[in-house]
């Protein structure tokens, strides 16, 4: 065997070892399949049907929301049947802001079939996705002028708050849902089209470290058995999201 010969045939041998020693990681050729799986299948999970709608296209979820909460909130009006009084006792810095719960309208268009963004995008103040109740996902990030941590003062019983115009949201866990459907439970979607899970996996409860920059990872869940790149929320910083979406998004519009 000559020598170019030999180098021909070693360069074969490197190609199909590095071939078969792929890791099933995010952005890896692997994972390219991802674009592949159906989200509608986690449809049916929404509720609070008077506010929130789901409909399944060929190639899009559409969700319009009303985004009023189905649990008790001081934010709320006082005639409201859902008015109740909050006092954190716990927290000398809690204080209620000046705003209250205001019906929204709505729209995300979010893709069936998400899929990696070879370019990723940053999230922006506002929603950056809904959850199964009708409440908008927002970043970590409070508005200009604002400290976010400053803003944990004035969240309500289950960790909600409405801005000026009266939209309601979650910047972190949203501890209604993980009682109401568990720690491990869909949650919801960012405008990708990805889910967003509650922080417990496997009988673990999942930290920041679990996470990629995205705040996410690519594993299976219940809904999901053959795996998917989804999002996890957890007691710390960013809580929700990391700044980027993960997938291509799709579109919002109020």
């Amino acid at each position: 065997m000559n020598k170019i010969t030999n180098m021909f045939f070693t360069h074969c041998i490197m190609i199909f070892l590095a071939a078969c020693g792929s890791n099933e990681e995010p952005g890896t050729d692997n994972n390219q399949q991802v674009g592949e799986i159906d989200v509608s299948v986690v449809a049916a999970k929404f509720y609070n049907a008077d506010h929130v709608k789901v409909t399944v296209g060929e190639t899009t979820i559409t969700i319009t929301s009303t985004n009023q909460p189905d649990h008790k909130s001081m934010y709320y009006p006082t005639s409201h049947a859902l008015y109740e009084d909050y006092q954190d006792t716990s927290n000398p810095d809690f204080r209620k802001n000046p705003n209250n719960i205001v019906a929204q309208n709505l729209v995300f268009k979010i893709p069936r079939y998400p899929a990696e963004a070879s370019n990723k995008t940053s999230t922006s103040l506002g929603p950056m996705g809904v959850s199964i109740n009708s409440v908008v996902l927002y970043n970590q990030n409070a508005g200009p002028g604002d400290d976010i941590f400053n803003e944990l003062n004035t969240f309500d019983q289950y960790t909600g708050h409405p801005q000026q115009q009266g939209q309601y949201h979650y910047h972190t866990k949203p501890t209604w849902l993980t009682e109401l459907k568990g720690s491990d439970a869909f949650l919801g979607f960012l405008l990708d089209g990805f889910p967003v899970y509650g922080p417990d996996e496997d009988g673990k409860t999942l930290t920041n470290n679990d996470l990629d920059a995205y705040h996410g990872h690519y594993a299976a869940t219940a809904d999901f058995p053959d795996g998917i790149y989804h999002y996890h929320v957890t007691d710390d910083y960013p809580w929700i999201n990391g700044g980027q979406y993960f997938g291509t998004t799709g579109t919002f519009t109020n």
